[in-house]
Order: C-alpha cells, then structure tokens, then sequence
C-alpha cells in the first residue's frame, strides 16, 4: 500500500493539468466543490429528510452529474418515499458504512449500476467530506476497468470488491492514498483537500478523455469539446449557476 500511487505518472499528469487550467482556477473548483457541499448538508440535515419532497430530491440530483438526466425515470420507478427514505438510511442508518452504501444501491430502479454508486458517494462526500469519500465512475469504471485512479496507481492493486459496498472501501482506501502523496509531492495544495484532490483526478480523467478523443474522433468533433475548465466543471456538477 506504501507503493499505491505512481508519483511519476502523478506528477506528469499536474504538469499537463497545469498547461490547460491554471492554479487560480483549480482553486476556484476547489471552493465551488466546499459551496457545493454546504448545500447538500443543508438540504440533508436529519431532521430535513423526512419532510423532502420530488422536488428537493431533484434539487439535490442537478448537482450530481450522472443522475441529472436520470432523475425523472429514477423517481418515476423507484418512487420518491423510497428514495427519501433510502437516502436518510445510507446518511445516517445503522450498520457500516459498505452495508449502507449497498443496500441504497439496491433500493434504485430504472438507472444503470454506475448512477446507483456515483449518486450514492456523492450524497455520502458531499454531506460529510470528511468522514466519507467520493467514488464515480470516471475515478473507477468496474465495468471497463478504467478511470482516473488506473492512471496514477501501480498495477496490482485490485480495486474490484465482492459487492458494490465494498468496492466503494476500496476505492476510498486508493483515493486517501492519492490524496496523501499529492500533499507529500507536492503536486496538491495541503488546505486544498479532499476536494482538491478531487478536482486534480477529475483533470487527469479529462485529460485522458482529449487524448483517446483525438486518437478515435475528427478534428472537427473536437473543435466542439469544450476546454478543460469546462469539462471538469461539467463533471463534477458544478457547472451550472446553481451548482455553485
């Protein structure tokens, strides 16, 4: 586990980072993505759950980039008590936190399995960042086995679980590891976080998105690819006026 991260590939990584966005701006994703927590946990403090209604629930969804378009089909069958309901047990029930996070992924119907988990780490990070960790799956894809983390880690670690609970551990476990050796390497800012962390793998993601679309798509489809500030904006749901 010392060995986890590649720092090279790390380090290479910021530095191409570094000549599309600058620091400043990175910085700024960084206090978008802290706003972006403090409206999640006033809108999912313990004594709110139970009176959110379709409309609070779609509230929370627009900043959750994966679920966006999918909320209406998620409410429609999965019913907007069950997601209420699901959502107060996965914050705040008993039992570990793998046992929650895979019985809210079980309740959601109507979504794909990659939704189910990046709705269920975004609720859990972005309400207690500092006890829960984020997982999407532009950081880990189980079902192609790509992301960001793949970039800047070592071959061997498996982050692959029994269930979708448990791979969530182990993906917290890699993202703790990164977050550690950016501040150590001094590729990250210290006060920046978790969060910056966070905004460091999502340029590594885009910047491995550029590269694969310039190999397989025109020059003309990428003249339309917005610049990376954009693009990760998108990604981390804090694009729209709303959203931060």
């Amino acid at each position: 586990m010392a060995q986890l991260v590649d720092t090279e590939s790390a380090r290479e990584f910021m530095k191409e980072a570094l000549s599309r966005i600058s620091a400043e701006e990175m910085d700024a994703m960084v206090a978008q993505l802290r706003a972006k927590s403090r409206r999640f946990q006033e809108r999912l403090r313990p004594e709110r759950i139970p009176g959110l209604g379709a409309d609070e629930i779609r509230a929370l969804l627009r900043g959750v980039f994966s679920a966006r378009r999918a909320a209406g089909v998620l409410l429609d069958e999965t019913g907007v008590d069950t997601v209420r309901d699901g959502i107060g047990r996965l914050l705040y029930g008993p039992g570990s936190t793998a046992a929650r996070f895979r019985e809210f992924c079980g309740l959601l119907r109507g979504i794909d399995d990659s939704v189910r988990f990046d709705l269920a780490s975004e609720l859990l990070h972005y309400n207690d960042p500092d006890e829960y960790w984020l997982w999407t799956r532009w950081m880990w894809n189980p079902r192609n086995q790509t992301g960001a983390l793949r970039l800047v880690t070592l071959d061997g670690y498996d982050f692959q679980g029994r269930d979708l609970g448990e791979t969530y551990r182990k993906v917290g476990e890699a993202v703790a590891f990164v977050c550690e050796t950016a501040k150590a390497a001094g590729f990250q800012r210290p006060s920046s976080g978790l969060f910056g962390t966070t905004v460091y793998l999502c340029l590594v993601y885009v910047i491995y998105l550029y590269t694969t679309l310039r190999l397989r798509l025109t020059q003309e489809f990428n003249r339309v690819v917005p610049e990376a500030p954009e693009l990760t904006r998108r990604i981390l749901g804090i694009h729209r006026p709303e959203e931060r």
